[in-house]
């Protein structure tokens, strides 16, 4: 399933320090009875649904409160002073210039409460199980701000809850990919995207390694490679493409430091060159190495650097110090290389329709080992877009048990070329199957076929039989790590499918099977993503928060992977207050700042928003590093 959270909301503790130079209607500030006078409106919200979700949407100047379940909204809105109000505010409240920020309940303009009668009303549908209600308006004087809406929950006009609400940027997301065999597992190598748009590129095999740096060292030769490159054992591979990150120990001046990096990753590449004719397609980035700094000296005489700023620390680390410190700055010093390989192809030169010919005559000779040989100079075209996916028809390979293995490989590309061919492939691999009754290989993919189909609702399932012939598989040789990847699979369709019906008890037993078995199979950094967008929306974030924690202080964490993480722990003020944090801050800093400075936008400008600012801890990073560009 692709998509965002419907919406995302924050609970405020309340706090009695309110700015009263404003109208405030008719609305009750209880203080030492709050319990009592709220007693309703507490037990409607402790007893809410985790699923149940709710905000405030602006249209041009109109405001709406929006609500996934009915019934609940009903239930909060049963009395006549039962309501909702709407506190606009504005964002240059947390502007640098001021010292602090003052600490009150109402942070913006309160605009007129909304009760019961009017809510019920006016209450009309707004799209698939949303509902929405008008609760008023943008004043005229802040149409141009950049604005966010917190809503005021009335209990007979008395204020019992404060939210503020906050979003996560959207991803696809999808099952974990299960691959699928053709002469080995194969998979898709997906990249996480931002945008919503399908596609993904296959790919042969990646490696990824690293080289340190020596300090002060800036070329590296073809002789300092060769020993790397003699251990990868290319023989049968070209390197297609490399990417690099590239990083500096913290010490010197930044823009020296990134320039010395790119020197040091041109020369890796250079050299890596020299040993092949195709030419390498490649991507470099550079950075100081400030996560495993900050990771390296926890629990050293050195921690307390950590407390101070960048600029505190590189003034710090001179002289004796730099040299003391050395042993810790000389692991930081390195490149982290994703090389994507591809199978050399000595049919590389032939016409696609040369290659067919001379498949279906290998075929005819049984001609078993050129036939597999000719079969993936065919699929690089077909990678490579040279040729459409519906070539792969034109190659006549008879059904029979000496055929079975480029049977399957067949079909099974023919499937991770375009998943819309699922139903047809899932077919031929069961009459495939009838053939081989005892093929591990072509068993599985017909399994990862299946759960794909049943995600789509392309194909009716029982349940049970599929579980257990998943779990049969163990007989036919799959490896267990990759019987537990698919049941994971199985429980994320069930969990889906139990939420459209509001199964929220076995939704949630589905869940948790998902959470304590992720952990018996490695995962891509795609398939974080997909896992983590899972969890969080089936209303269990703090899964999500575990999953990603420890990713989020690696240096070679994706992204979009570790801005994620972000968008879900920046309201979580014990977690932001953790010295751990500011590494996974200055991750994302060093990573992109401009897109570190953007968390802090307001919803509708792309934000988490912009009232983490709250949080001086927040407050003061974002200053230092964003106040610039602002």
């Amino acid at each position: 399933m692709k998509g965002k959270f419907l919406f995302l909301i924050s609970f405020l503790f309340f706090v009695s320090n309110i700015t009263f130079s404003q109208n405030t209607f008719d609305i009750i500030f209880p203080r030492n009875d709050r319990e009592q006078k709220c007693q309703q409106c507490f037990q409607i919200f402790n007893q809410k649904p985790k699923e149940v979700q709710f905000s405030i949407k602006r249209e041009k100047d109109n405001l709406y409160f929006e609500v996934n379940d009915k019934k609940w909204f009903n239930l909060l809105f049963k009395n006549a002073g039962d309501g909702i109000a709407v506190d606009v505010v504005v964002k240059d409240r947390y502007s640098c210039e001021y010292e602090y920020v003052n600490d009150t309940q109402i942070r913006g303009l309160l605009l007129k409460p909304v009760y019961s009668q009017k809510l019920k009303s006016g209450l009309k549908p707004n799209g698939e199980n949303i509902y929405r209600v008008h609760v008023g308006r943008v004043p005229e004087a802040f149409l141009n701000d950049e604005l966010e809406y917190n809503i005021l929950f009335l209990s007979n006009k008395n204020l019992c809850n404060y939210y503020v609400i906050y979003d996560l940027e959207s991803y696809p997301w999808d099952l974990l990919d299960m691959g699928m065999y053709l002469d080995s597992l194969t998979y898709d190598a997906k990249q996480i995207k931002v945008s919503a748009k399908e596609g993904y590129i296959l790919k042969n095999k990646t490696l990824k390694f690293k080289i340190p740096f020596k300090k002060n060292k800036a070329e590296y030769s073809q002789e300092d490679i060769k020993p790397i490159y003699d251990s990868l054992r290319l023989t049968d591979f070209n390197i297609k493409a490399i990417n690099i990150r590239a990083y500096s120990s913290i010490e010197g001046r930044l823009e020296r430091n990134i320039e010395l990096q790119e020197q040091r990753a041109n020369s890796i590449v250079k050299a890596l060159q020299a040993f092949q004719k195709p030419t390498i397609r490649t991507s470099i980035s550079s950075s100081e190495n400030w996560v495993e700094f900050l990771n390296d000296i926890n629990g050293t005489k050195y921690e307390s650097l950590a407390e101070l700023s960048k600029e505190e620390v590189k003034a710090k680390l001179v002289g004796d110090l730099s040299n003391e410190i050395e042993p810790i700055l000389t692991k930081h010093r390195k490149a982290v290389l994703e090389l994507e390989l591809e199978k050399k192809d000595k049919y590389k030169s032939m016409s696609a329709d040369e290659l067919l010919t001379k498949f279906n005559s290998a075929i005819g000779e049984e001609n078993l080992k050129e036939a597999r040989e000719i079969q993936n100079s065919i699929f690089e075209k077909l990678k490579e877009k040279e040729v459409s996916p519906d070539f792969l028809r034109k190659m006549q390979i008879p059904k029979q048990v000496k055929f079975a293995k480029i049977f399957n490989k067949n079909s099974a590309y023919r499937y991770m070329l375009n998943i819309r061919d699922g139903l047809i492939v899932y077919n031929a691999l069961l009459d495939l199957e009838k053939l081989v009754p005892k093929d591990g290989e072509v068993k599985y993919n017909i399994a990862a076929i299946k759960i794909k189909l049943w995600r789509f609702n392309a194909i009716d399932v029982d349940e049970t039989k599929l579980k257990n012939e998943i779990n049969a598989l163990k007989n036919y040789g799959i490896e267990a790590s990759l019987i537990s990847r698919m049941m994971v699979n199985f429980h994320v369709i069930k969990a889906e499918n139990l939420m459209r019906k509001r199964d929220y008890v076995n939704k949630d037993k589905s869940v948790s099977y998902i959470n304590n078995n992720y952990k018996e199979f490695p995962l891509s950094d795609y398939d974080y993503l997909s896992l983590a967008q899972f969890f969080s929306y089936y209303a269990n974030p703090s899964f999500s928060v575990k999953l990603l924690e420890n990713k989020a202080k690696s240096i070679d964490i994706d992204e979009d992977l570790l801005f994620y993480y972000l968008n879900l722990t920046l309201v979580n003020r014990n977690l932001t207050h953790d010295s751990n944090y500011r590494i996974i801050m200055l991750n994302a800093i060093n990573m992109n700042k401009e897109r570190y400075c953007k968390l802090f936008n307001s919803i509708e400008k792309g934000g988490v928003t912009f009232q983490l600012l709250e949080d001086a801890y927040l407050r003061e990073t974002y200053c230092e590093s964003c106040n610039t560009e602002q």
